[in-house]
């Protein structure tokens, strides 16, 4: 499998490229999961309005697991922030403010509505996929950093 580091700043950040086809069809699933709710299920509330946003993290994760040797507790972490982040972007109507009011696709995958509900539906997601690493007995999990991953996939 190809490899490639990119070291910035006397090895400060270390990104560690390798690929892993479990994750990269973990993600598609979802994706195809997330495209059901959002045109077959989006009448029922319960799955579009939270489902959806526990699943959207879960995608986020394994799409970026499935390219990149990333410390799985450190990745979390960090979709979740980026989540919250979009999400207070939406209390300030970002997406609008953009200029994307008129396009439908930008202003989905956006949001428009700011939800302390939503957040509570991201750390759900990262929760579940923390459970998953753990349960799975992961190498990931225990890892010190991630330069020092084997991951064995």
């Amino acid at each position: 499998m190809p490899r490639f580091s990119v070291l910035v700043k006397n090895n400060a950040v270390k990104i560690n490229f390798k690929f892993y086809y479990k994750n990269l069809l973990i993600a598609i699933f979802i994706f195809a999961v997330e495209v059901l709710i959002a045109t077959e299920l989006k009448n029922i509330f319960f799955v579009r309005a939270y489902l959806g946003d526990v699943f959207v993290v879960m995608l986020m994760y394994y799409f970026i697991k499935a390219f990149f040797d990333f410390n799985p507790t450190k990745l979390i972490v960090g979709i979740f922030i980026f989540s919250c982040l979009i999400e207070f972007a939406q209390y300030f109507h970002f997406g609008e403010l953009l200029g994307f009011k008129d396009n439908r696709i930008v202003m989905i995958m956006l949001g428009n509505s700011f939800s302390w509900i939503d957040i509570l539906c991201y750390f759900a997601g990262c929760a579940v996929i923390f459970l998953f690493i753990i349960l799975d007995g992961n190498k990931d999990y225990s890892s010190k950093s991630s330069s020092t991953n084997n991951h064995g996939r």
